[in-house]
């Protein structure tokens, strides 16, 4: 079994969603002591834009391509490789500005690849990265659930699912910490109820 386990926050030590990834990372390892885990961090090592000299590169070999769009079209050939060949994807996915970090968008960028994830057919189109699990770690200042009166505001968690649902993935999970940001006690009960989902949840880890 293999698990692509993806960091987009910008705040380091101080990230919620950090910290609930590794708990729910370790969580898996506790559970299938064999399981291969690939760790990205999108906010040290960015995927830049996309760019027009990319999509060309994925519609056919370009002659000579500048060092840095190599680098690129190599950087993404193997985001998608790693994306597909997961059986689990664990996303840190904090809410900016109501929605992603842009370097979580750069690398969706990289593995939505017509022809590799997905498909137009007459029939209209067709997710072809199916048969993974993909948890996202959602960390929000406020809060945007069900009811809220901010849950129109959040494009976060609205995108996540409708992009993978587009890429086929239909096992989506989302483990959420809402109200970060109203008070240290607000943010530590949120965090700890996190933590006890993670913990106690066998659905994540089977």
């Amino acid at each position: 079994m293999k698990l692509l386990h993806i960091d987009s926050s910008i705040l380091g030590a101080n990230s919620a969603t950090r910290e609930l990834g590794a708990a729910l990372v370790a969580s898996w390892r506790q559970r299938h002591p064999n399981i291969d885990v690939q760790y990205v961090d999108l906010a040290r090592e960015p995927f830049g834009h996309l760019t027009g000299e990319l999509i060309a590169a994925r519609s056919g070999p370009v002659a000579a391509p500048a060092p840095e769009v190599q680098h690129d079209i190599e950087r993404s050939e193997q985001a998608l490789n790693d994306f597909l060949d997961a059986d689990v994807v664990v996303i840190g996915a904090p809410m900016y500005n109501f929605s992603i970090p842009s370097q979580l968008k750069a690398w969706i960028d990289r593995i939505a690849v017509a022809g590799k994830t997905f498909r137009y057919s007459e029939k209209g189109p067709e997710g072809l990265a199916g048969g993974k699990k993909i948890i996202v770690v959602s960390a929000r200042g406020g809060m945007y659930g069900e009811g809220s009166p901010a849950a129109g505001l959040d494009f976060q968690e609205n995108y996540l699912r409708g992009v993978f649902g587009f890429l086929g993935v239909t096992d989506i999970e989302f483990v959420r910490a809402e109200g970060l940001n109203f008070g240290p006690t607000q943010r530590e009960q949120a965090m700890s109820a996190a933590l006890g989902a993670i913990q106690g949840r066998e659905l994540l880890a089977a």
